[in-house]
C-alpha cells in the first residue's frame, strides 16, 4: 500500500478480513510471510498502527478525555503534553464539548468517534478500520464515512478499511481489494477511478456504477447471498403459489365482541 492511501478490503464472512488487520497490528504472528511498515517489520503490537474494532471498546470507568489520553499515559507522555495532544484530537473528532462526558452518555457515533481519536493519540501512519460503522444507520454511516474521508485529509495516516458494503468501499477507498471465500486470497485488486468530489456528487449511483459492479462479478458465489438464478426461481415458485382465497381463512365470530350483552 502506497503511504496515504485508502485501501478497502471486501469479501464473504469468515475469509480472513479481521484476522488480515490482526496481522497487520501486530497482534497475530504470521504462519509465513512477513508484514512490513516502511520498509520495517511488524513483530508484536506497534505504535505505528492505530486499530478501530468494531466495537469501540473504550474504558467505561474513563471519561471521553480520559480515554483518548490511555495509549499516552502508557507510551509516558507528560502530564501537559497529554493534556494538549487529547484536546487536539477531541477537537479533530468534534467531540471537545464531551471531554469529561462518559462512554455510555455518548451516541454509537460519538463512542465510534472516540475510537478513532484513542487510535490516532500516538500519531500512527497506519490507522486500522475494522468495519466501524456496521451498527449505525444508513444514513448515519454515510454521514460518517464523509466525516472520515475528512479526517484522512486532516492528517499523514494511510487507511486499511474492512467493509461488507460495495458502495461504502466504492465511496471511502482509493482501492478495493476483494477476497474469496475460506481460506481468502485476493481475487480482484480494483481501482476505483472517480475523484472524490465526483464520489460525492454521484454518492447515490455508486452503488450502481461499473466499479460497484465489477466487485460484485468478483464476489459472485463467495457468499451466502442467493444467486440470480436461485432468486428468479424463488420469484417464479410464489408466483405459481395459489392464492387462498379468504373464506377459506375462516369464519367469522358468530357474535359482535363490541355488542350489547343481549345482542349475543
Amino acid at each position: 500500500m502506497p503511504e496515504r492511501q485508502v485501501v478497502a478490503l471486501i469479501g464473504p464472512n469468515g475469509c480472513g478480513k479481521s484476522t488480515l488487520l490482526r496481522l497487520v497490528s501486530g497482534l497475530l504472528r504470521p504462519d509465513a510471510g512477513s508484514i512490513e511498515l516502511d520498509g520495517r517489520p511488524v513483530t508484536g503490537p506497534d505504535p505505528r498502527v492505530g486499530f478501530v474494532f468494531q466495537e469501540p471498546r473504550l474504558l467505561p470507568w474513563r471519561d471521553a478525555a480520559a480515554n483518548v489520553a490511555y495509549p499516552l499515559e502508557l507510551a509516558g507522555w507528560s502530564r501537559d503534553r497529554r493534556e494538549q495532544q487529547v484536546t487536539d484530537l477531541l477537537g479533530l473528532v468534534g467531540l471537545r464539548e464531551f471531554r469529561g462526558a462518559r462512554p455510555h452518555e455518548l451516541s454509537g457515533g460519538m463512542r465510534q468517534r472516540l475510537a478513532i481519536a484513542r487510535a490516532l493519540a500516538l500519531g500512527p501512519s497506519v490507522l486500522l478500520l475494522d468495519e466501524p460503522f456496521s451498527a449505525l444507520d444508513a444514513l448515519t454511516r454515510e454521514r460518517f464515512n464523509a466525516e472520515l474521508l475528512r479526517l484522512w485529509e486532516r492528517t499523514e495516516t494511510t487507511i486499511l478499511l474492512v467493509t461488507h458494503s460495495i458502495s461504502e468501499a466504492v465511496y471511502v477507498a482509493d482501492r478495493v481489494v476483494v477476497l474469496s471465500p475460506r481460506p481468502g486470497h485476493v481475487v480482484a485488486d480494483v481501482a476505483v477511478p472517480l475523484d472524490r468530489t465526483e464520489r460525492d456528487a454521484n454518492l447515490d449511483v455508486l452503488a450502481l456504477g461499473g466499479t460497484a459492479s465489477t466487485i460484485r462479478r468478483h464476489l459472485e458465489g463467495a457468499t451466502d447471498d442467493p444467486t440470480r438464478e436461485e432468486l428468479s426461481a424463488e420469484i417464479g415458485r410464489q408466483q405459481r403459489t395459489r392464492q387462498v382465497p379468504i373464506e377459506e381463512l375462516g369464519v367469522p365470530a358468530w357474535f359482535d365482541p363490541f355488542g350489547r350483552e343481549d345482542d349475543r
